[in-house]
């Protein structure tokens, strides 16, 4: 039958099949090796043009789903996400693989070696743009952050968004690809090869230069997470107590700004004025996540600033909800701090939307003040997902998040402190360099995704575009 896999390619594809589904599994999830997704789809792709479509497409999708169990701890284990939820989470993606290596198999027998090169990244990207559209998880999984530990690779970001970084990780096991099939032309596959040097080398040696720009100005920060939960009166105030005690502790050490993780608090605590008070007295600017009930009609995750000198705390309600967890009301403006340096307030989740980039990209934003909380387990990931919006849009991050990891980063993605919360109490202070950055992200956009939205549409076009007689 024209289905069935020839006997003697098949230890061959078993093999690349699971390679590719090693690659995922380490290359992917919640703390991968970002080498290694480099290298996670090249075997399907290098099997793709010696078996049948049917089983190039089977071979792709296989490998992406067995890696792709990896999140059954995080997304069964942690979030609680039912089985349906999980297999349409993992069987997406793995489904967008198969049809990847479809076209790029599809491209390669016709002869289009450069166009094959091109057809995993141009539609992988495209795919994950829409999704970013329509998502209520936005950009949460993009192969981008992947990459978060290559700094140089990750600079691309200030001028393509992360997109550009997407692009790069794909474009290399698939130029890689067509240089090992004998149906591609020579000319083909040399062009592939040097537009894969030229931008690989391209990104490195701008990521290299922006990685020295020296830094205008520095500011300490101290944040601190607690695990204790308040279930009483006396265990609310004994809650405050100690929050007090470590905001002490932490401007001692120099902080001139602490920050606690979202909705540590709630509105209706006596013990709120505490905190503007020790404000005052320490000339220190003091942020807490707080549950606010102080409206009636409304219930908010509220960050709230308290600065020295100034009457009324600043305040920013969270935009972006996690669906199933949260109910409260979002909310719809931006917050920036009175004086220098400008520092913008946002929320957990709202960093892992590209709007709350671009609007304090807008404001000229040095600085973010971000209280979150994580799942313990994915608190590596997310806190990449809030240093990647500082690379884009050009401001340093502070992140203080419950069961999941204390930041400091730059606007270059650099983590210059980092303390776990993921399983006990964790206080971290630091020095946090800020610039004056205004990144080609800001103005152009998504520029870059739509202009693979674009080439999509012409490979569509060549794959089945009529052969000559």
């Amino acid at each position: 039958m024209a289905s069935r896999l020839d006997r003697s390619a098949l230890p061959a594809w078993l093999t690349a099949t699971a390679l590719a589904a090693l690659g995922w599994w380490f290359g992917s999830g919640v703390q991968p090796l970002w080498w290694l997704t480099w290298l996670a789809p090249l075997p399907v792709l290098w099997l793709a043009p010696r078996v049948r479509a049917l089983w190039a497409a089977l071979a792709a999708f296989a490998a992406y789903a067995i890696g792709g169990i990896n999140l059954w701890g995080y997304l069964h284990g942690y979030i609680g996400l039912p089985v349906a939820a999980i297999i349409q989470a993992v069987g997406t993606p793995a489904l967008v693989l198969a049809l990847c290596t479809l076209l790029f198999r599809r491209l390669l027998l016709r002869g289009h070696a450069l166009a094959a090169a091109l057809a995993l990244p141009v539609t992988w990207v495209a795919v994950e743009y829409v999704n970013n559209l329509v998502s209520p998880h936005g950009t949460f999984f993009n192969v981008g952050y992947t990459q978060m530990d290559a700094l140089p690779i990750i600079q691309i970001a200030a001028v393509t968004g992360i997109w550009g970084i997407g692009f790069l990780v794909l474009l290399l096991p698939a130029a890689i690809a067509v240089q090992s099939a004998h149906q591609a032309p020579k000319r083909g596959r040399v062009a592939a090869a040097a537009i894969v040097t030229l931008l690989l080398v391209a990104t490195f040696a701008y990521g290299s230069w922006r990685l020295q720009a020296p830094a205008t100005s520095t500011i300490r920060i101290g944040l601190v997470s607690l695990q204790e939960r308040a279930r009483s009166a006396a265990d609310l105030q004994a809650r405050d107590a100690h929050y007090v005690d470590a905001i002490k502790r932490l401007a001692d050490a120099g902080a001139r700004i602490v920050l606690t993780p979202e909705t540590s608090f709630a509105s209706d605590d006596a013990n709120l004025p505490a905190f503007a008070e020790l404000s005052n007295r320490r000339d220190l600017t003091v942020g807490i996540g707080v549950d606010s009930t102080s409206d009636p009609r409304a219930e908010r995750n509220m960050l709230m600033v308290f600065q020295p000198g100034v009457m009324s705390p600043a305040t920013y309600s969270k935009h972006h909800l996690l669906i199933g967890f949260e109910q409260y009301t979002p909310g719809d403006r931006y917050t920036v701090l009175e004086g220098t340096p400008r520092i913008g307030l946002a929320i957990c989740k709202d960093m892992d939307f590209h709007d709350v980039g671009h609007a304090y990209a807008a404001r000229h934003a040095q600085l973010l003040l971000v209280p979150a909380s994580d799942f313990t387990i994915d608190g590596w990931l997310h806190s990449r997902m809030a240093i990647m919006r500082g690379v884009e849009s050009g401001f340093a991050v502070a992140r203080a998040a419950h069961s999941g990891r204390l930041t400091l980063s730059d606007d270059r993605g650099r983590v210059l402190a980092e303390a776990s919360s993921e399983k006990h109490d964790a206080e971290l202070v630091g020095d946090l360099p800020l610039r004056e950055t205004h990144t080609l992200y800001t103005p152009w956009g998504d520029w870059f995704a739509w202009l693979d939205l674009a080439g999509l549409v012409m490979l569509l076009g060549l794959a089945w575009r009529p052969l000559p007689r």
